[in-house]
């Protein structure tokens, strides 16, 4: 709660040994980065990371630094109920391309969390996958996963949905059919495809576009949330090449 926004972003100061100022970068100013605990930092403060996630850069006195590529922000948040968190503005929600919920583990995986950190923490074995030209080199690979006509419109569809769900106050932004579109090519791709179906965007529906959802006062009352209303307009819409009878 203490963090401030030119923490994030990084600060402008004067240097007396060159007699002008320098700009002193953040930790935004990487390639990936992780926001943990995301909702304990003020509105304020959450809000720095808009520019960055958007627009690919920071600007600190009127000056623009661009940051380098890729550029990932990755984010965990406490459950909203805990005392001293902020709920998240719904302008930086919609820049976040997916939302999973991880529950507990399985006890087998709990078991074997404890297994491999018996000795040391897993953080201490990491090494180094992949290149930075690999990982640009993919992403361009995925940008040309073939999407077909009637996919692209199908995706459409679920997004306009969500904005006239009668539960809604305010559905999935064109944001959000973008983010499907681009989650549902890498999925193909995962997947040893070079073309898109629509069982990938069923499979992604839910985590690219339930956090962009902010449901009426009425959903709440029902206990509908925002995940149910994306499974509801996924069941009543028919998919492309799909059978009218197995709606």
């Amino acid at each position: 709660p203490d963090m401030l926004p030119s923490d994030v972003t990084g600060v402008t100061i004067y240097n007396q040994a060159s007699q002008g100022f320098e700009y002193r970068p953040g930790p935004i100013i990487a390639q990936v980065v992780l926001a943990d605990e995301i909702n304990r930092a003020t509105p304020k403060t959450q809000a720095a990371l808009l520019e960055a996630m958007e627009e690919r850069q920071v600007t600190v006195d009127g000056v623009s630094h661009i940051l380098p590529e890729p550029f990932m922000v990755l984010a965990t948040q406490n459950p909203i109920e805990y005392e001293g968190t902020f709920r998240l503005p719904e302008a930086q929600l919609d820049r976040f391309l997916l939302r999973i919920r991880l529950g507990y583990p399985a006890t087998n995986k709990e078991i074997e969390v404890l297994d491999r950190q018996q000795f040391g923490h897993p953080i201490g074995e990491l090494h180094v996958v992949a290149s930075v030209e690999e990982v640009l080199a993919a992403q361009k690979a995925i940008q040309a996963i073939h999407m077909s006509a009637e996919i692209k419109a199908y995706i459409v569809e679920i997004t306009s949905r969500t904005r006239e769900h009668l539960e809604v106050y305010l559905g999935a932004s064109p944001r959000g059919s973008l983010a499907l579109y681009r989650a549902s090519q890498a999925r193909a791709a995962l997947q040893g495809r070079d073309y898109v179906l629509p069982d990938d965007v069923k499979a992604l529906a839910v985590p690219t576009l339930a956090h962009r959802i902010i449901l009426g006062p009425g959903a709440r009352l029902k206990n509908l949330t925002a995940e149910n209303v994306v499974q509801a307009v996924l069941g009543d819409l028919l998919a492309p090449g799909g059978d009218p009878k197995a709606k």
